[in-house]
């Protein structure tokens, strides 16, 4: 039973599955928080915050199966994946392909209940994390762009989901959704960059092209440091359109520059140590920030 949930976890991959639903409950609370400020609804729908965190883990989880199922000949591969369920031969395709499907196909059903807009959004991120991303990233560098935009949507999906069956959407409702996406979709280019980094001898195994220039140079350094760069201004639109606080703006800012700086240093050094720094800096940036925004949002 034991290394069943083991290899079920690597199968989910659980630790980034964890994320997406964190970036996701996150903004939902954010929506609701709008909701109420608007008087159309009493409160926070807890209901629903669940159905949002069951719902949108099981979409998740499928993305990544139907990942591993893709990629099941090039996990063997890799140090870091060659140990997954399917690549080890502990689990066949076909139970993957069955498994995904069936959290697939529930968690988008979930996502429905919430409205129509959420549980499209699902499935437009499954197919493009699984059969776009995926493809991609042993043809060209562009699959981090690809790859950006499924990593993006949680906050997108979140905001949407709690809006429920609303139909009298507002200009500032697709303000807020557009601005959560977009910052969490210029946060994704250091992020992966920096994992390719990290990655990159074990990705050449697999003749995965993730770096912006196929390896560790200084063009490709630069783009990471760039791209935290461009991140700081992003990361101020909350509250240049009013629905953040300066609390956020603050938090952003210094946040921003902490994780340009790391961003300097990989550009100044290009070594696997600084690199190292980004990806970890990463982690901890996106989700400190949108907690942040949520205790400094002012709904209007």
């Amino acid at each position: 039973m034991k290394l069943f949930f083991a290899d079920l976890s690597k199968l989910i991959k659980f630790r980034l599955t964890f994320l997406v639903v964190f970036s996701a409950s996150i903004t939902f609370l954010i929506g609701s928080r709008m909701q109420v400020a608007r008087g159309e609804v009493p409160g926070i729908d807890w209901g629903n915050w669940l159905i949002l965190v069951a719902g949108g883990f099981l979409v998740t989880a499928a993305a990544n199966c139907f990942n591993e199922i893709i990629e099941v000949d090039l996990d063997k591969l890799m140090t870091r994946t060659m140990d997954r369920p399917m690549a080890a031969g502990r689990m066949t395709t076909g139970q993957g392909l069955v498994m995904g499907l069936i959290m697939g196909m529930l968690g988008t059903w979930l996502l429905g209940k919430l409205n129509l807009e959420t549980g499209l959004l699902s499935v437009f991120s499954i197919l493009l994390y699984a059969f776009v991303y995926t493809p991609l990233k042993r043809k060209s560098p562009i699959a981090v762009f690809a790859g950006a935009i499924p990593g993006a949507l949680p906050p997108l999906i979140g905001y949407l989901a709690a809006l429920g069956h609303i139909r009298h959407f507002m200009p500032v409702d697709y303000e807020i959704a557009g601005i959560l996406f977009l910052v969490q979709f210029v946060w994704q280019f250091p992020h992966f960059w920096a994992i390719a980094w990290v990655l990159d001898d074990d990705y050449k195994k697999a003749g995965f092209r993730l770096l912006p220039t196929k390896k560790r140079d200084k063009i490709s350094a630069v783009f990471v440091f760039v791209s935290t760069l461009i991140l700081i201004p992003v990361s101020l639109l909350p509250t240049i359109y009013n629905f953040g606080g300066y609390y956020i703006a603050g938090f952003s800012l210094i946040a921003g520059l902490i994780f340009a700086w790391y961003g300097l240093q990989l550009m100044m050094k290009q070594d696997i140590v600084s690199a190292r720094k980004v990806m970890f800096a990463s982690f901890f940036y996106i989700p400190l920030v949108q907690l942040v925004l949520l205790f400094d949002f002012i709904g209007k």
